[in-house]
């Protein structure tokens, strides 16, 4: 009766599951599957996918001559994007180490206060970000733009290396100082591979944030070939006398998807790791 029950509810859960993961997936089919259809269906409703009188890659090709080409808005977002992990991953890092690893003064002020700016709205400071990157000369560039979204991205990043950093036993670190590592030898070269699912998870968080976020790209960039996808995918939606080219946009919201599944499936093994980690110690 017990392996009965037990197999009943192994069978319940994956039921439960196959159930779930089609709900997720069937708007990202539906938009894959309708990027596809001709050009003489795209610009009608958005009818079923399998409604369609044929296969053809009309939405694409109109993508690559929309204004400066699909190919100049997906640099513009990597060029961002990665800039942005890269940056977050640099500062969350060290800041994550030193709260965990060194005592200073206010050390749980600066952490509480740092904690706190994640409960303040981004577009309640969207005014004083553009008049600071226009006095600094970076308004309406990439660069200006990742270190927004570096700022936006970092409280959360900071919390996630603190505890990343705080699961690693002491005695570790501890026995490298007594072998005459220095305080950088330890970082790099014991902690570093150590924490590399807390790093894994910020960069994927970090990546997913900047290569989807559109309001600052929209205020902050204004020239039409610094445009990311996101707000070239707006402009696209925005068509002639008020008419939608479906197609085109579900041909760009599949592009816009790839990336994001990709480097998900590729990394989810150390961002489970990474979310999970200082959980039990």
């Amino acid at each position: 009766m017990t392996k009965r029950r037990d197999d009943l509810r192994t069978v319940a859960i994956h039921g439960f599951g196959l159930v779930a993961s089609a709900l997720f997936l069937a708007p990202i089919v539906w938009a894959a599957l309708a990027s596809f259809r001709p050009a003489t269906d795209s610009g009608k409703a958005p009818l079923p996918p399998w409604s369609s009188t044929g296969f053809s890659l009309d939405n694409y090709l109109a993508l690559q001559s929309f204004g400066a080409g699909i190919q100049n808005y997906a640099l513009n977002s990597f060029t961002v994007a990665l800039g942005t992990v890269a940056l977050t991953i640099l500062a969350s890092l060290l800041a994550g180490y030193s709260f965990s690893r060194f005592r200073f003064p206010f050390k749980n002020s600066l952490f509480l206060l740092i904690m706190t700016t994640m409960m303040v709205p981004f577009q309640s400071i969207l005014t004083p970000l553009f008049v600071m990157l226009t006095k600094l000369g970076l308004q309406n560039s990439h660069l200006g733009l990742i270190l927004v979204y570096t700022t936006l991205q970092l409280p959360f990043s900071v919390f996630m290396m603190r505890n990343a950093f705080d699961a690693v036993p002491i005695e570790i670190e501890e026995a490298a100082r007594i072998d005459g590592a220095s305080v950088w030898t330890v970082l790099l070269r014991i902690m570093l591979p150590l924490v590399l699912p807390g790093i894994v998870s910020v960069a994927i968080f970090a990546f997913l944030n900047s290569w989807n976020e559109f309001l600052a790209a929209l205020i902050f960039l204004t020239d039409e070939h610094n445009y990311t996808l996101p707000v070239m995918m707006t402009a696209v939606r925005a068509g002639r006398m008020g008419s939608v080219d479906w197609g085109a946009l579900q041909a760009g919201v599949t592009l816009m998807m790839l990336p994001c599944l990709l480097i998900f499936l590729l990394l989810q093994r150390f961002y489970i790791r990474g979310l999970t980690s200082g959980a039990v110690k």
